[in-house]
């Protein structure tokens, strides 16, 4: 029995292995894209090409060099790197042969450039059978440990001067040498001791941190650029300075801040990082701010955030006259070009480009990804603007920018805060917009806008033509910009729910069918390809107005303009006799009628003043309030009172009842009105 037992409970128990460990004949591979199959290596690069839009070159033995940037995806990446410059080689024999890596970056000495080389060599052996862009995507993601790891050592060529010439006995003259640096005795390091608080101290500090803390995430908690590290030290925070145009060129694309608040704090003064901006044209305003922090202590964090959006063009001012270096480096680029100007004319050889003049461009105008940027520090040297400004022959227009593969022209629609996980690009398939009317400032709506096809329409109040036309762009997460809208006779007002195509960020598969979403909504799916998931976000739409405007023609012409009736009425004040008439006692409006556009207080008013029919009233103007609006049965929509004398009383109004005396009802008082004795005999 006892043994029957025991085989019982084995068979039960290899039952149950054999249950819950699948088969690995029913195992499902991973799908992969028919382009893939075909070419992984040309399908490999297309996914970087559309993910980073690197420089592409041909090298020796058909070796394929991609040069991008890659930014740290970290918030919270502790080193000062605002971009790796990545050199991806790859071989023709790919993917049986591996890629190899090269680090560009000239602010990144040379040991830690080996540690993310030989980083990258490692996850290639790791990752089998990986994309390009998923080892480029494991390489952002282990960036902060191959920097963490000890420098390699690397050799340091030193020239040495032979000095065995001078002097007839071969040896320089004691007067004229230099004491060595082993002669030179070193600068003793004098110990500064640590500041030591009380218990009381840390407390009252702890306390005042946690109550301005929470002052700081009520009041900018709901901002879409707001950010807090897990450790509740770092504050990503948006910032609008106050006098902007006044910043220098370096601190102008500046939208954000890292407010550093220590755990000590205020014992332990804050700090600020600026985003957006290089670290060298900010290091001396972000100095700046922490010593006046030091010196105010008794500022709460949020008067410490207020004071930095009123004063950064004056702490950048007083930091610029700190650096005297970079102000005389700014006077040589300012003259260089002024001398080689005069040491031509001088020649007698006449400037071929005199008659270009750079036009200043807004700073914003300006902002591109970066993956187009030239990597020379000469670059104000050439002909156009370095700081993004278009150059105009005079007579001419615009010449096109080379930074940009569309022209600058019409309204451009932005998504500044976007969020894209798992999201490579993101299309505009099919727009909406609403567009005010130029002539009546009135907004219609226009939806199902196809790209690069015109649509024209007309004003539904004052039937003026109108056509727009949509240049979209693909949204990624170098890009923030849609696309471009072409108006005639309308401007943008705002965005409508539209049809938005994602590429899966895994697979680099567009969605076979869109996703409907507007400002303010969250989309989340998966792909059709790969099963991965991915979420899209609009917190927020920008339109900004480029000239020299549209590129469509106009409209149609739109025909003499009707002269605006003067009615002499003020919004929350009646109308004469409250809209009543001698026709109509009981009625409380005023009717606009389409046929002439002219408000008369009904049909029949309308009919004695003018000499053509009536046609259907679609607005009219309460008699209670004198605002105009759409037309309703019963009541206004702004001071909700009844247009109809008693609500639900009027027998006719609307439609309700019948005239026909023969259809009426015997006890209705309406059928023997104004009826004599034997004609009210006849009708029973």
């Amino acid at each position: 029995m006892i043994s029957s037992t025991k085989g019982g409970e084995g068979a039960s128990i290899g039952h149950r292995q054999a249950v819950t460990s699948p088969s690995p004949s029913r195992v499902v591979p991973k799908p992969l894209p028919q382009s893939q199959v075909k070419d992984a290596r040309g399908y490999q690069i297309e996914q970087l090409k559309r993910r980073f839009s690197p420089k592409e070159s041909i090298l020796d033995n058909a070796t394929t060099s991609l040069v991008f940037k890659l930014a740290p995806s970290d918030p919270d990446f502790p080193f000062e790197l605002a971009h790796l410059e990545c050199d991806v080689r790859v071989p023709a024999s790919y993917p049986r042969a591996p890629p190899t890596l090269r680090v560009l970056n000239k602010d990144v000495p040379r040991g830690f450039g080996i540690n993310i080389e030989k980083g990258w060599d490692k996850l290639v052996q790791e990752k089998k059978g990986a994309t390009l862009l998923a080892l480029t995507n494991a390489l952002d993601r282990n960036l902060e440990s191959f920097l963490s790891e000890q420098k390699t050592e690397t050799v340091k060529v030193t020239i040495f001067k032979d000095t065995r010439h001078v002097g007839a006995s071969g040896k320089e003259p004691l007067s004229d040498l230099a004491p060595t640096a082993a002669a030179v005795p070193s600068a003793e390091r004098r110990y500064v001791p640590e500041e030591s608080y009380s218990k009381d101290d840390i407390a009252a500090a702890k306390a005042r941190r946690a109550q301005e803390v929470r002052q700081l995430e009520a009041r900018m908690g709901r901002d879409p650029l707001y950010h807090r590290s897990s450790d509740g030290i770092v504050y990503t925070l948006p910032i609008e300075p106050k006098r902007r145009s006044e910043l220098p060129v370096g601190l102008q694309t500046v939208r954000s801040f890292q407010l550093i608040v220590p755990l000590l704090y205020p014992l332990q003064a804050i700090h600020i990082l600026l985003n957006d901006v290089d670290s060298q044209d900010a290091e001396g305003t972000e100095g700046l701010f922490s010593e006046r922090a030091v010196a105010q202590k008794q500022m709460t964090l949020m008067s410490h955030i207020n004071s930095l959006a009123q004063n950064l063009h004056t702490l950048a001012r007083q930091a610029q006259a700190r650096t005297p270096a970079a102000t005389l480096l700014e006077a040589s680029r300012e003259e260089k070009p002024a001398q080689e100007e005069n040491s031509i004319d001088s020649g007698g050889v006449k400037d071929a480009k005199s008659h270009i003049k750079v036009i200043p461009r807004p700073p914003e105008w300006g902002h591109t990804d970066g993956s187009d940027e030239s990597d020379e520090d000469d670059s104000y040297e050439s002909d156009e603007s370095d700081d993004g400004g278009v150059a105009l022959e005079e007579g001419g227009t615009e010449a096109p920018t080379a930074s940009s593969s569309r022209p600058e022209r019409g309204t451009a629609i932005s998504f500044p805060s976007v969020q894209l996980h798992g999201v490579e690009l993101l299309e505009v398939s099919l727009l909406s917009l609403s567009i005010k009317c130029v002539r009546c400032k009135t907004i219609n709506e226009l939806t199902h806008l196809q790209p690069n096809l015109e649509k024209a329409s007309s004003c539904r109040k004052c039937a003026t033509p109108f056509a727009v036309r949509f240049r979209p762009e693909p949204v990624h997460a170098h890009s923030v910009r849609a696309g471009f809208v072409d108006a005639a006779g309308c401007t943008v007002a705002d965005l409508l729910p539209s049809t938005f195509v994602p590429t899966c960020g895994r697979c680099s598969t567009p969605t076979a069918t869109g996703f409907v979403s507007v400002r303010g909504e969250t989309t989340t799916n998966v792909c059709r390809e790969c099963h991965a998931r991915f979420t899209f976000a609009l917190p927020e739409v920008r339109f900004l107005a480029y000239a020299p405007g549209s590129a469509l023609a106009a409209a149609g012409p739109a025909g003499p303009r009707r002269r605006q009736e003067k009615l002499g009425l003020h919004a929350g004040e009646p109308l004469p006799d409250r809209g009543a008439c001698r026709h109509y006692k009981r009625s409380h409006r005023w009717f606009r009628f389409t046929c002439c556009a002219k408000v008369y207080a009904c049909d029949r008013c309308h009919d004695e003043g003018e000499a053509h029919g009536n046609e259907w009233a679609n607005r009219m103007i309460c008699g209670w309030c004198s605002r105009e609006q759409n037309y309703a049965v019963e009541s206004c929509q702004f001071c909700g009172r009844s247009v109809i004398g008693r609500r639900g009383n009027g027998y006719w109004e609307g439609g309700k009842g019948t005239r026909n005396r023969v259809l009426m009802r015997r006890g209705d008082k309406r059928k023997h009105r104004r009826v004599g004795p034997s004609e009210a005999k006849k009708t029973e």
